[in-house]
């Protein structure tokens, strides 16, 4: 008889090491509002697929729309701040 071994043991033998570094939990926690402002707009289209959209949608996602434009420019802002050095 043959014993049907898992793999689940090798995959998560290195679990520990794949947990997210500070560095990369500071770099999500930086993006988080471009995050959120994407998913607003996405639920503001979805919203929209199995309908003609009123006029109150059309709004909806074009504010949605300006809430990205405007947190991936604070985001790019930010970024580019800190890639400066701080140096005025």
């Amino acid at each position: 008889m043959s014993h049907i071994v898992t793999v689940q043991d090798a995959v998560t033998a290195f679990a520990d090491f794949m947990e997210p570094t500070a560095a990369e939990l500071d770099a999500i926690e930086l993006e988080m509002p471009a995050i959120l402002a994407d998913v607003d707009l996405l639920d503001a289209q979805i919203i929209t697929l199995d309908r003609t959209p009123t006029e109150l949608d059309a709004r909806r996602i074009r504010r949605a729309r300006r809430r990205v434009l405007a947190a991936r420019r604070a985001l790019a802002n930010r970024t580019a701040d800190t890639h400066r050095g701080g140096a005025a």
